[in-house]
């Protein structure tokens, strides 16, 4: 007679609520491995810069924002150089903007592998986070080179060595909650497809409501009352003042960012669970 270990299939009855089965996740990480070294490779495996693109993206949408809001726009940067002040709000924001857009189509981008064999679902959006890790990484690095830069040749970075040790912390609330909202958008889209012509347009909203064109102390009245209600305005705001010496980090109102994410995660997992029985019905 065989034991319960002998077995090559444990069927369960489908949990009601939250089923993380991180023993399971934890069985399929080579696949996660090689998602995320598929997810990397491919999206400049045929072009000619390469990943390349991963430092001239940056840059160009920095200078970009350098003359249009800067120069034409005059909205200031706090006494900190154009270039830097850009790149210090696009870093962590390019993050989280890929981590919410390219977990946002799971279903539907990856209904035909899903229809053929099983793994945990979790697993595609777990690698789109990890492999746009590597791409932080490495915008990271282009950041502080600049960062370095301004540091050594001109007395307006006063950054805040001692506050280095919260910048894990802040890449931690970024990529949960971009995977928590976008997931759930994943989840609503298997049903409702007109989601996916707003997600863009929602990113783009969330990040004009966020300070990375625009120093908060040029935001006052109202207006200042909705960017606060941002949790990624707390997140960019004390990467700001951890590398620049500008903005401002509030523990109460980076305690709000991250009680935000672990709200947001839960549901856009818990919709995710749900949907994941029975999506193929409806894509």
């Amino acid at each position: 007679m065989k034991s319960d270990t002998d077995w090559t299939l444990d069927v369960k009855p489908q949990s009601k609520g939250i089923d993380l089965n991180m023993k399971e996740l934890w069985r399929y990480k080579d696949l996660l491995f090689l998602l995320v070294k598929r997810d990397f490779v491919s999206v400049y495996k045929q072009t000619i810069l390469g990943p390349f693109w991963f430092f001239v993206q940056p840059i160009i949408t920095s200078l970009t924002f350098t003359i249009i809001f800067g120069r034409i726009a005059g909205l200031g940067s706090d006494g900190i150089p154009s270039m830097l002040f850009y790149l210090s709000g696009l870093t962590l924001w390019t993050y989280f903007s890929d981590c919410l857009n390219k977990t946002s189509g799971t279903f539907i981008s990856n209904a035909s592998i899903f229809g053929k064999v099983y793994f945990p679902r979790l697993i595609i959006p777990l690698s789109v986070l990890i492999s746009n890790l590597i791409k932080l990484a490495i915008q990271l690095v282009l950041f502080l080179v600049v960062w370095v830069y301004y540091l050594i040749t001109q007395d307006v970075v006063h950054p805040h060595y001692e506050l280095i040790i919260v910048f894990p912390l802040l890449v931690i609330i970024m990529a949960l909650m971009g995977m928590g909202i976008g997931i759930l958008i994943s989840s609503l889209t298997t049903k409702y497809r007109d989601l996916t012509f707003l997600v863009g347009f929602g990113v783009q909203l969330i990040m004009y409501l966020s300070p990375i064109i625009y120093p908060m102390s040029k935001v006052e009245g109202k207006f200042k009352l909705l960017i606060m209600a941002n949790p990624i305005t707390h997140v960019i705001e004390a990467f700001k003042y951890i590398f620049l010496g500008t903005g401002s980090l509030n523990w109460l109102y980076l305690g709000y960012s991250f009680l935000f994410m672990l709200v947001i995660l839960f549901i856009g997992v818990f919709s995710f669970g749900k949907v994941e029985k029975n999506f193929m019905d409806t894509v």
